[in-house]
């Protein structure tokens, strides 16, 4: 899929759904890219909160090429399970969620097609009316520059993508080395985003965000020891990099390592600064319970879960995580 984003275009892949269409035995040839244009894949944008102007044109090429290969000679449900498999890593790649947010979305994105199915007879005959040739002439005419745009976006990246890809075979650029590892980290491709942070610190050794992003892949792989490596860099090299969060990647990271005197320092010093940050007050409260000061760790986890509930609406969802682990400890 991120081999897709890259290099992959939403007119081929159009272009292949359109002849897989030719091998299902019933509707229109069309009928599958129509339904995963019009219905499935705005059902899923919508479902993932995500941007429809950015992701519309990456999230179709990749179901459009979902599809296209779950289009083999066995038996119709296994092929809806392989396209829904398929759709995981695509929902993963391109929003960079977890995997069970891209479970739970590819399992409600079965909402939209059960509504298209239930007003089938409704949608067959607008699609009937929006494959006629003289509506997409229309189309084009009127709406030529808005479908462009959408496809742009994801033209945009990829040509972003070839730029850093030619910057970074000069040995000196340590920041296109970091600038991919970017692009991988968000994808989910931790092993890979890696390797580019370790690349941009070899070149130069105060590049303080790749020591940081460094940090936070190894602690979630558990490699604490390089983890803590990294961030107490990223400390030394900038105290307040990321608004402070260094000091709450470093005290969660002694946390797992049980360094409790330590975590108890740089979270201490992280929930003076951000007060209201939830994650950052759950791990303090782990600390503290750790340390049998139960309640000073109560107080924390309430805090946590008041914090998580009172957060802008856009970040509750985000936030809910902190707010259900503070729960359970408290």
């Amino acid at each position: 899929m991120g081999d897709i984003l890259d290099r992959g275009s939403l007119l081929f892949a159009s272009l292949l759904a359109l002849a897989a269409g030719f091998l299902l035995p019933f509707g229109s040839f069309y009928t599958p890219l129509l339904l995963l244009a019009v219905v499935y894949v705005p059902g899923v944008l919508l479902i993932a909160r995500a941007n429809f102007q950015r992701d519309y044109a990456a999230l179709l090429t990749c179901a459009a090429m979902a599809w296209t290969a779950a289009q083999l000679p066995i038996y119709l449900p296994a092929r809806l399970l392989y396209f829904a498999v398929l759709m995981f890593f695509a929902v993963r790649t391109v929003f960079g969620s977890g995997n069970g947010a891209s479970i739970a979305t590819v399992a409600l994105s079965a909402i939209p097609l059960a509504a298209a199915l239930y007003f089938w007879p409704v949608i067959s005959y607008l699609f009937r009316f929006l494959a006629s040739p003289f509506f997409l002439f229309y189309v084009i005419y009127y709406l030529g520059s808005e479908f462009s745009r959408l496809g742009g976006t994801l033209r945009s990246g990829q040509n972003y993508r070839r730029m850093l890809e030619a910057a970074a075979i000069n040995p000196h650029d340590g920041d296109a080395q970091y600038q991919l590892g970017l692009i991988h980290q968000q994808r989910r491709q931790f092993t890979e985003a890696a390797r580019r942070f370790e690349a941009a610190v070899a070149i130069d050794p105060t590049e303080t965000d790749a020591h940081y992003q460094l940090g936070r892949i190894y602690r979630a792989q558990g490699r604490l020891a390089e983890a803590a490596a990294h961030l107490e860099t990223a400390v030394r090299q900038d105290d307040k990099h990321s608004t402070s969060e260094v000091h709450r990647e470093l005290g969660a990271t002694y946390l797992a390592q049980s360094r409790l005197p330590d975590a108890e320092r740089e979270l201490a010093l992280y929930t003076g600064r951000r007060e209201y940050d939830s994650e950052g007050l759950y791990y303090y409260g782990q600390v503290l319970e750790g340390l049998n000061r139960p309640d000073q760790a109560r107080e924390l986890y309430r805090r946590a879960i008041e914090s998580a509930k009172s957060a802008p609406r856009y970040r509750r969802r985000e936030l809910a995580q902190w707010s259900r682990l503070a729960g359970r400890r408290l």
